[in-house]
Formats: structure tokens, sequence, C-alpha cells
């Protein structure tokens, strides 16, 4: 592997013979010690957004270099990690694509040469980087049209593609190669619902294959490995305009930000959010357009009324300020000053109304002398 200060080193590997993946490959170094190095480049920057077996076949043609042989063969790297031989040629061919390596061909299409070329920083990881608080306003603005709030929440309609259609989308190898990544990630083949979805975000959402690939593993990451809850991301990611892994992570970013606050000010540990909380936190933060002020003042007053975690609750009193407009803790606090007020004007208005009539008192009351029934009852009792 060259080192940093090398940019101009390149390791070349050749094949002894042309045409077959079985022949050995040849693996040259002008490196004096015979060592695996990794640059940190592509530990920061290259490994996080790669599929993890395409990492461990660029790692071991790395450590193939410090071999004593110095030969390797797409055949056997495919036994070594129990892959097909065209896994590896589409891993070799992925690299190939960011920069790392540069493939060389025989006559046949079969590899001839593999360059190891200077790994590089990308022009993004040199830019500083942005704020959480920052992220969060960009990520998801708010409109101030209601044509633009349509335009952003609309989400193309879903084709449904043919099998005919299917075939020659898995001959353009790009998408090939992000069926296979979905497919590892997801450790099961792709069924023909999985297919149309995965199309349905390259060709109408217009997400390219890296922001796809990145859409997977970060729902994985987060435990989940549903098609379904996918789709839901990759909508809201739609809604929010984000085209970029790059936008994508600032805006993933932010909302573990959120995550991490609502649950703490829940009071909830030693678990993940279900996906019905995660649903509720991003009506929230996107269709609201709540800060996390705002937000965990709710979840305290959730605490305090139920004295348990309750994101319905929660729902239930944001659903409730949306509705009357509260955008800041100010217009909470306007808001409780209206509640109470009308609260004893209503309490003040019930002591002073007159008592409601009902089939006890509907009547007109007669007024008794007991005095006067009293000699009646003695004057009776004496002419007896």
């Amino acid at each position: 592997m060259p080192t940093e200060s090398g940019s101009n080193m390149v390791f070349l590997c050749r094949a002894n013979e042309r045409g077959n993946n079985m022949a050995a490959i040849q693996l040259h170094s002008d490196c004096p010690d015979a060592m695996t190095s990794v640059s940190n480049y592509f530990i920061d920057h290259y490994m996080p957004e790669a599929n993890g077996e395409f990492v461990k076949v660029y790692i071991y043609l790395l450590r193939c270099m410090a071999s004593s042989s110095k030969t390797v063969s797409v055949s056997a790297i495919a036994d070594l990690f129990e892959h097909t031989e065209k896994d590896v040629v589409r891993a070799l061919k992925y690299w190939e694509k960011v920069g790392l390596l540069k493939l060389e061909y025989a006559d046949d299409a079969s590899i001839l040469g593999i360059y190891f070329l200077t790994v590089r920083p990308k022009a993004l990881d040199v830019a500083a980087p942005i704020p959480a608080a920052a992220v969060q306003k960009e990520a998801a603005p708010k409109e101030t049209s209601a044509v633009s709030q349509k335009s952003a929440s609309k989400a193309p309609s879903k084709k449904e593609y043919t099998l005919d259609e299917i075939k020659a989308f898995q001959k353009d190898e790009d998408i090939s190669e992000l069926f296979f990544i979905v497919e590892t990630y997801l450790k099961h083949p792709l069924n023909p619902t999985d297919i149309n979805t995965i199309l349905y975000w390259h060709e109408s959402l217009h997400f390219s294959t890296e922001l796809i690939v990145y859409l997977v593993e970060y729902c994985i990451s987060k435990g989940h490995s549903s098609i379904r809850y996918m789709e839901k991301v990759a909508l809201g990611w739609c809604s929010q305009n984000i085209t970029t892994v790059e936008q994508a992570k600032a805006s993933s970013a932010a909302h573990s930000q959120v995550y991490y606050g609502v649950m703490k000010a829940l009071g909830i540990s030693g678990r993940n959010l279900v996906e019905s909380e995660t649903v509720l936190i991003t009506k929230w933060t996107r269709e609201f357009g709540y800060d996390m002020d705002l937000i965990q003042e709710a979840c305290r007053r959730t605490i305090t009324a139920t004295h348990q975690p309750s994101f319905e609750y929660t729902d239930s009193i944001l659903t409730s300020w949306h509705k009357n407009r509260v955008h800041t803790l100010k217009d909470v606090a306007r808001l409780d000053s209206s509640y109470n007020r009308n609260k004893k004007a209503v309490a003040a208005s019930s002591a002073s109304a007159p008592a409601s009539k009902n089939k006890f008192n509907n009547f007109n009351q007669r007024e008794y002398d007991y005095d006067q029934l009293e000699k009646m009852l003695l004057t009776t009792s004496v002419h007896e």
C-alpha cells in the first residue's frame, strides 16, 4: 500500500496467464517493507461507505502484496470468502469506480492486471463540518407557500415493472451491482416487490446507486431490515430534496440527535425506538416543524401527567399545539394562560348560576308554618 508521502507510487498486479480466472496474478511492490498498510483516508472515508464484502477483497489484496509469492486469482479470492467469482469481480470494479484500483483486461474480458492507485482525500472530506443545528434547519426547511409544501410532500407514483423491464435493468452493470449489494445486506435474495421498490428509488425518486446503498446501510444500522421501512425513509429524504450521500448523512445525524433527545426526555433507555415511535418523531419535526425545545416540553408534560413514557400522549399534546398555531415556548405560555383564564371563568360562572331544575325540584315548593301545624295537631287530639 502506498504511503501518504508517496503520491506518485502505484502497485501493479499482472497476470502470468491471460484469459483465465484461475490464472495466477503476480503482485509487485516497490515498498521497502513487507507489511500490510492501510491508508487512514481509506479507513475514514472509503471504508464506511463500502459494502463489507468489498472491503474484505480490497484488504486481502493488500495482504497479498506482502506475501512472498505475491500471486492471487479471482477464483482463490472467491473460495477464501465463499463468494462467486462474479462477486469478486464486482468488488474489484467497485474499487475501480471509486478510484482506488485500475483494472487491466485481456481480450476475452478477464482481468489481466490490477493497479493500486494512491488513496486521495475526497473533495467533500476537506470541507468544514456542518453544525448539527444548522443541518437540522437546512434538512427540513419551512415552506412558505402552499404550492411548495404540496410539491415537497407529494412523492412520485410507484410503477410496477414487468419481468422484461427488470431483466433489461439487470443488464446495466451498476443496477446489477446494486441488487447484489442490497441482497448482501438483507441476507436473502430480492423478491419482485423488493426489486420494484429499489427501481422506484432509482428511477422515480432519482436516487443514485450510492445513495441507495447508504439508505440500506443506514436502516440496517438502526435495526430495520424491511424494505417497507427503507421506503419510508427514502420518501422522507425525497421530501427534503436529499440527493447525495453527504446530505443524507447530515440529515441522519440531525435526526439521531432528535431521537436521543426524545428518549432522554421520556426516560427511555436500554432499547431502540420502534418504527411507530420514529414515525411520530418524524411527524413532529418535519410535518409540524417543531424544534427540540417544544418536543422536550411536551415530553415533560407527558411524564408529569402519565408518570410513564407515552408517545401517543406526547403526540396528542403536540398535535393540539399545532392546531393552535403554537411555534415557540412563548406560544405555549400564551396558550396556557388563555386556558387558565377560561377555566377560572367557567368555574366562576358555575358558582353563580341558579340551581338547575330536575324531576325532584321542577315544581313550586310549598312553604309551611310549623307553629300553626303544631296547633292544628293539638286541637285535633283534644276533640278526639
